[in-house]
């Protein structure tokens, strides 16, 4: 480790940043920047990769419409398949809406064992459905011809009456309007890291949520300097292991998210940007943290839209989910009372570390406040 007030310098991202503002994107997609990154992945020591100049000659950003959702008083909107995160927290908030009530949401500072359970079998119904049917649109249609069909009040309505007093352990996927037969596998869970957010607002009220990610906190360790023959460079992604592992299942059935040549892979990236009924930006919203970035962002939603607590309040709260199997809580941040009452409840507690990231803007009547996760090292900054 380098001391504390260490200048680090990167000379060749530097020379690659200049070379992209001056011709951009295809100073990266093409020339000597591009020849370098082939020649490394072909050229790795124990795993050569078979990307080749045209790949990255053709790559192409897709600009896709965001998902805007009503909840409660809100419009809260989001990032279209492949990413999975819109339509997984707000699955798990429509759902909610409909499960039978837990009572009060938090208990001495922390969330209460009631909506502890409600929460978690709401996450199960959705990750059940993430897991079968979200991924690139380019490649699997959306469930009955539309991807909102996940989010239908009246299949919430169905899929949450399967919520009762005793955990359901592990939830099957559900059958949104439309939809006659399914020919894909679930996909088996795997991890995700890696990411990045940033949420700003600027002077005139325009605001971003912008999540960012190479998958593992070193991408794929493999590391180009663009052909500039200086110390330095940037990381590339290990994005494809976001793409399931297993292309099929025992039965032979294709798993949605299975890897194909040109496909995207999905995510679970979450940046959120949250409306008024006048159209006004209230919140924005996100966080790195792989799978669980969809239940840091839905803990950020419902602690200041629905319980009344600034960001960072709503933050600093003990992170908590379930990706469709154990009862996940933050090591260290429950009581033994909270556990053992979802013991009683059926749920099977891992207590770990949950590490997001979040970051989060909202509109208060004193004008605009800031949170940042005390995990990580996020700041606030404003004029």
């Amino acid at each position: 480790p380098q001391p504390v007030g260490t200048r680090l310098k990167n000379p060749a991202l530097a020379a690659v940043l200049r070379q992209i503002a001056a011709g951009g994107s295809a100073a990266l997609h093409e020339g000597p920047v591009a020849a370098d990154i082939v020649r490394r992945v072909r050229g790795h020591a124990t795993n050569p990769g078979a990307l080749a100049e045209a790949d990255l000659a053709g790559y192409a950003a897709k600009e896709r419409e965001p998902i805007c959702t009503p909840w409660r008083r809100y419009r809260v909107c989001g990032f279209p398949p492949p990413s999975s995160g819109h339509l997984t927290i707000l699955q798990i908030l429509g759902l909610l809406e409909h499960a039978p009530s837990p009572g009060s949401p938090l208990d001495s500072g922390e969330p209460a064992p009631g909506f502890l359970h409600a929460y978690t079998e709401a996450a199960r119904l959705a990750f059940a459905d993430r897991n079968l049917y979200i991924a690139d649109p380019d490649f699997v249609p959306a469930p009955g011809g539309r991807w909102t069909s996940l989010l239908d009040d009246g299949y919430l309505r169905r899929r949450a009456a399967q919520i009762g007093p005793r955990s359901m352990g592990t939830a099957q996927p559900g059958t949104p309007p439309g939809v006659e037969r399914v020919a894909w596998a679930p996909m088996p869970d795997q991890p995700e890291a890696g990411t990045s957010h940033i949420s700003i607002v600027d002077a005139e009220g325009r605001a971003l949520a912008m999540t960012t990610t190479i998958e593992a906190v070193f991408g794929s360790r493999v590391m180009s300097d663009g052909g500039t023959g200086l110390p330095g460079g940037f990381l590339l992604n290990n994005e494809l292991t976001d793409f399931s592992m297993l292309p099929a299942d025992a039965q032979g059935r294709p798993v949605a998210n299975r890897v194909q040549p040109g496909k995207r892979p999905r995510s679970s990236m979450s940046p959120t940007l949250v409306f008024d009924e006048a159209g006004r930006v209230v919140m924005s919203a996100g966080s790195p943290g792989g799978a669980a970035i969809i239940h840091f962002t839905a803990k950020t939603l419902l602690g200041t839209l629905a319980w009344g607590l600034d960001a960072q309040r709503a933050i600093d709260l003990p992170n908590f989910g379930s990706f469709n199997g154990p009862t996940v809580l933050e090591a260290g941040r429950f009581r033994p009372q909270t556990v053992d009452a979802l013991k009683a409840l059926g749920h099977t507690v891992v207590q770990t570390e949950l590490t997001s990231g979040l970051q989060a803007i909202q509109r208060t009547p004193d004008g605009w406040f800031g949170g940042a996760d005390p995990r990580r090292e996020g700041v606030v900054r404003g004029d």
